[in-house]
């Protein structure tokens, strides 16, 4: 039987989280946070999701405030008895001066599971993002489950990403040649918003440039105060070692 479940965080900025409401398979606690954030742990309480599954977890970090959500695990994406697709959405919101670090453990699409992910980031002019997202395409020796994603960011009620992604049997032709994954089954992004990078001069005021991070991996610059890195890899390892060079260089610790 499909469940529906709704969870939410909302972060203040002198360190408290007024709202810290976990719902069936996601379960949020509060742990020990590096440096000046507030963090919080997403801890599978059930396996999830699954087939007909309708996943909601909404993040509002105040005015000011600094937010770190990471999960304790990866997420795996399974068949279930409901036909139907899962879905997983990750509603953001991030208000002048206040940051969100978003670095989640893979989501791994296990064969024969059916996932749309949607993650829609709403950004104030002053705020900061830094998100991650990985994507493992079957367990090992497995074929890849289907999988949509999207991810949509607006600063200041401007887009300032909006991209779709399908991967496995249920995605368009040519997912998995050349052009995009060339039979690599570990893919991911991480984005970084900062108002820092239209500063003129000082350490982190020069424009971010394109360069390549290893053989598989390139950073980009965005229309904003923004750069991308996104990157393909034959497994999890290698495709985290990708975007942690990207992290180190574009929001340092």
């Amino acid at each position: 039987m499909s469940l529906r479940a709704t969870a939410r965080i909302v972060a203040a900025p002198d360190g408290s989280l007024p709202v810290l409401e976990s719902d069936g398979p996601l379960a949020l606690r509060r742990t020990r946070a590096p440096g000046p954030y507030t963090r919080v742990t997403v801890v599978g309480a059930m396996s999830a999701p699954l087939g007909g599954d309708r996943l909601l977890l909404e993040a509002e970090v105040r005015d000011g405030a600094r937010l770190l959500v990471d999960s304790a695990a990866a997420t795996v994406a399974l068949p279930g008895v409901d036909s139907a697709p899962a879905t997983y959405d990750l509603r953001l919101t991030v208000g002048e001066g206040a940051e969100l670090r978003w670095l989640p453990e893979q989501l791994v699409s296990a064969e024969g599971s059916e996932l749309r992910m949607r993650t829609t980031v709403e950004l104030a002019e002053g705020a900061r993002l830094v998100l991650r997202e990985e994507q493992i395409l079957g367990r090992h020796g497995e074929r890849p489950g289907t999988l949509a994603t999207r991810l949509t960011v607006r600063r200041a009620g401007r887009p300032l990403l909006d991209q779709e992604l399908g991967y496995g049997p249920g995605a368009p032709g040519g997912w998995d040649g050349p052009a995009v994954l060339g039979g690599h089954r570990a893919t991911g992004q991480l984005l970084v918003v900062d108002p820092a990078f239209l500063a003129e001069g000082g350490e982190r005021g020069e424009p971010v440039e394109s360069r390549l991070l290893g053989e598989h991996a390139v950073l980009v610059p965005l229309a904003g105060p923004a750069a991308l890195v996104t990157a393909v890899a034959p497994d999890a390892l290698a495709l985290r070692r990708a975007l942690d060079e990207g992290l180190e260089l574009l929001a340092p610790k």
